[in-house]
């Protein structure tokens, strides 16, 4: 079962997009059959027939809406006690809802307009979560509220889809509902405390805050409603309790397939439950799409275009060309949302019949075999703006130039197939917001290395699904034959259709092959000189500079050779492993280096386990700065283990001792002589620990890796019954020790007796301190008013003792009296931050070892004359391996 739950992960994407692309293919079926009986014609002399009255008042009612709409998010913000000005909060919620609204994709587009704008406003991302979690639960308590009253007032059985609810029952639903809501009300009104969803902590709402809540849904709801009421033509009153039913259920079947935009799932339910002329009320449907959808959007985006690239070109040509102050705009995802629906523009003009009347004029002026070719190549430049628009979210450069060039194509597409006026002012349109958001899109990378995600691809085929279906639902009266693609006319409107639609799917396919069959992605990192790491390992100060040796690793070396960091890419993450290693005056341009790297790769950057020296650093490049815990570090100058505070080590060690264990230091020469036994060691800890291997931040066990250090042996009659690698500095500043194994029969304060007796080793040789390790989430204190990260780990620390030993971590090492030095993680803002710290984790859980990683041999210690392990050995005979390694060059 694990096997196969691990496969379905794997895939997926692929199953996410297979499942709405069947929730997509099923709301169009049904709004095929819902619609057999209308004609294209009967919609257009319906759309032609709505008043100006009628979409003044849609206007107004969908302006109201809106409106209703901001104020979700200043209920939220009151709620956990963040509140902000109005134009604040009403600038968010405009631009999440009319992005979410026509895209879908919630969490990707409305999600990330709210997060950057609140980000902005001092807002930090658990408290952007505990707004949008507050507001969509605001949403379903308005549209479930509506619909129980509807079901409550409405009158006869309700029919959907040939099933039927008696009234009764159907009265019944309402009443339950509506008392549902009061019971939540008065829920609110007796608990206090917040409701805590995992980690993150929502506090409640009041009992009159929830009743304006409802309230405030209940008219954006209405409101919503209202504006498709008024375009139906000839609705009565009494119609109104099946319609608002209609709507609710329309707008909550949109929202639970997961369907972009809701496109054909909102209509067919309309259509399944609202008796009378489907004509009409279709061709309202379409009308409703254009005014409360893609009227507020074009809005939205001409106000966004327009103050993020007014505010980028105020900045300094420097910012400008780091491209730093323009990342965090919300200019790249409003612009991608436009290119996607203009490129959805484009295909559906493609699909419907041109206007008779200029395609008259136009036959004039080009012949038709141009025209012919203009459609085809506005319904390409069309598809070709669905692919780009992923791109421009990513703010790749040539996603820019591809763009702008394809929407001037297409505005002299769209005057050279039928004198679209419309769309090619559209195009032109925006053309020049994308001009002037030029600063936004920065990054430079290579337009098929863009990913696409789920979402993006589960948008692009609902657009092409509903361009095709619209076709056909346009020419249905058509009689399809083979002659028909072949045919050549200035109206033959439905071979156009045909043709086009082949070429768009050639297009797709050409592109999806070209993806497939394309040169895998191989992220940008120089090559490793294993020379010059070498070199600079041999000048560490820190002994955690090691783990260059793990083989995990990729390197980054300044341009003098003098420093260097060593990282690994998992996912989106570009993870760096502790501080730089080698001459601090090379770490800011390594640092900053490091960080356009990962930038232009569209990748997140979280440096894992630096010091307070790195802090200043990673503030200037705008991380956010989480405690990761403490190191316990002992300053060897003023050890002795003839102090109360290390009495209960004294006795473990003596106990041991008294067992007949002896000490060894095994040099690194001599390691291969002894290897089986280790492994014989750490086979048997990880049997009866049950942990496996890990990486990245420590070290494994590994021949190629543990041949490069000396051996701290434990033994007990002759065999080794524990060990530890040891890491030193070849300046003499810092020891540690990495890996450390026993058997399940070493006598207990086996591993106090292994540190009594490194202490002493390591001080007697003059080095300066000893570290023990970190205790991870250490030393962070969750007071009421600290940020919600600290609350999380302090709870962590405090109660997580049967996921991770945290407190007994620390119990352990404060016995040698340690002074305990902070590190901490720098990384991305908001939900950046958890998606990285889940890449590092599966990054230290499931090594990768680099192919392309260095052969490292450190330089050799020099001999000290002290008869200690700095002087190699020469190989010893085999005999008792233990023996002969220990006697050929150890010390005690």
């Amino acid at each position: 079962m694990p096997e196969r739950l691990i496969r379905l992960a794997r895939h997926r994407t692929t199953i996410a997009v297979a499942a709405v692309l069947a929730l997509v293919a099923l709301g169009f079926a049904a709004l095929a059959r819902l619609t057999r009986e209308i004609h294209f014609a009967q919609v257009r002399a319906a759309l032609h027939d709505l008043s100006g009255t009628q979409v003044a008042m849609a206007l107004g009612f969908t302006a109201l809406s809106y409106l209703a709409l901001t104020l979700y998010d200043v209920m939220a913000l009151r709620i956990i006690g963040r509140p902000l000005p109005w134009r604040t909060a009403a600038l968010a919620s405009f631009t999440s809802y009319t992005l979410s609204h026509n895209l879908g994709l919630s969490l990707l587009t409305g999600g990330s307009a709210r997060y950057r704008i609140y980000s902005a406003a001092g807002l930090d991302g658990p408290d952007v979560a505990r707004v949008v979690g507050i507001a969509s639960a605001t949403f379903w308590a308005g549209i479930v509220t509506v619909a129980g009253l509807a079901l409550a007032l409405r009158d006869g059985a309700l029919t959907i889809a040939g099933a039927t609810i008696g009234a009764d029952a159907a009265h019944a639903a309402g009443v339950g509902i509506l008392a549902l809501a009061a019971a939540l009300v008065a829920a609110c009104a007796v608990r206090r405390a917040p409701l805590r969803l995992w980690r993150l902590s929502v506090p409640l709402p009041g009992a009159r805050q929830a009743l304006a809540q409802i309230a405030i849904a209940a008219l954006d709801t209405a409101a919503a409603a209202a504006a498709l009421y008024v375009l139906i033509p000839g609705a009565q009153p009494a119609l109104l309790p099946a319609f608002v039913l209609a709507y609710a259920l329309g707008i909550v079947a949109a929202v639970v397939t997961h369907v972009p935009g809701g496109i054909g799932v909102f209509e067919a339910v309309v259509l399944a439950v609202i008796p009378g002329d489907r004509a009409d009320l279709f061709a309202a449907l379409i009308a409703y799409r254009v005014i409360y959808y893609l009227a507020p959007l074009a809005l939205g985006v001409a106000l966004l275009a327009w103050h993020e690239g007014r505010r980028h070109r105020a900045l300094p040509a420097r910012l400008l060309a780091e491209g730093r102050a323009v990342a965090s705009g919300i200019a790249p995802l409003a612009m991608a949302a436009a290119t996607f629906l203009g490129g959805g523009m484009l295909l559906l003009s493609g699909s419907l019949p041109s206007l008779h009347a200029r395609m008259g004029v136009l036959g004039h002026i080009l012949p038709l075999p141009f025209i012919e070719a203009s459609h085809i190549a506005a319904s390409l430049a069309g598809t070709g703006l669905l692919l780009m628009a992923p791109a421009l979210y990513r703010r790749l450069d040539g996603a820019f130039v591809a763009t702008r060039a394809l929407l001037l194509a297409a505005a002299a597409f769209s005057l050279a197939k039928g004198i679209d006026v419309e769309e090619a002012i559209v195009c032109l349109a925006l053309a020049g917001l994308l001009q002037w958001t030029r600063p936004a899109f920065y990054r430079r990378s290579a337009l098929t290395q863009a990913p696409l995600t789920a979402g993006w691809i589960a948008s692009i085929a609902t657009i092409v699904a509903l361009a095709t279906w619209a076709g056909f639902f346009a020419y249905r009266r058509v009689p399809y034959a083979d002659d028909l693609w072949w045919q050549v006319a200035l109206k033959g409107d439905a071979p156009r259709f045909l043709r086009a639609t082949l070429a768009v799917a050639v297009m797709l396919a050409g592109a999806t092959i070209w993806r497939l069959m394309g040169p895998a992605r191989v992220a940008a990192h120089p090559p490793a000189d294993a020379d010059a790491i070498a070199r600079i390992l041999a000048t560490a100060t820190r002994t955690d500079a090691m783990l260059a040796l793990t083989g995990d690793k990729r390197f980054l070396l300044s341009d003098d050779e003098t420093a260097l960091l060593m990282y690994q890419v998992r996912g989106s993450s570009w993870i760096v492993m502790g501080d730089p290693v080698g001459a601090p005056a090379a770490w800011p341009a390594l640092l900053w280096q490091m960080r356009d790297m990962a930038d232009r790769a569209q990748g997140r950057l979280l440096l894992y386990q630096i010091t307070a020296p790195m802090l200043d650093l990673a503030i200037g490049m705008g991380l956010e700065i989480i405690k990761y815990g403490e190191e316990a570090v002992v300053d060897l100058s003023a050890f002795t283990l003839d102090t109360p505070r290390l009495r209960s080590v004294r006795k473990a060690e003596r106990a041991v001792a008294r067992k007949g264990a002896e000490f060894r230091i095994v040099p690194a020469a001599a390691v291969p002589v002894i290897m089986d036994e280790l492994a014989r060691v750490s086979d048997e800890w990880v049997r009866a620990k049950r942990h496996e291997e890990k990486g990245f931040s420590l070290g494994r066990f590994d021949r190629d890796y543990l041949r490069h250090f000396d051996i701290a042996l434990v033994l007990i009659d002759g065999r080794i019954v524990a060990f530890a690698n040891l890491w030193l500095t070849a300046d003499r500043s810092e020891a540690s020790v990495d890996l450390m194994r026993q058997v399940d029969a070493a006598p207990p304060g086996t591993m106090d007796f292994l540190f009594v007796h490194l202490l002493q080793w390591a001080q007697a040789r003059g080095y300066r301190r000893f570290t023990l390790g970190i205790a991870p989430l250490s030393g962070i204190e969750g007071r009421r008013l600290a940020p919600a990260w600290a609350k999380a780990a302090a709870l962590v620390f405090r109660h997580g003792e049967r996921f991770y030993g945290f407190r007994g971590l620390r119990a352990y090492k404060e016995k040698y009296a340690p002074e305990w030095e902070p590190r901490y993680i720098a990384g991305p803002h908001g939900l950046g931050m958890l998606k990285a710290l889940r890449d590092l984790s599966r990054l230290v859980g499931r090594p990768m070892v680099e192919a392309s990683s260095p052969h490292l041999v450190l330089p050799a210690r020099p001999a000290r004359g002290d008869g200690g392990a700095d002087r190699p050995p020469t190989p010893p005979p085999a005999a008792n391996n233990a023996a002969a390694a220990t006697t050929a060059g150890v010390a005690a």
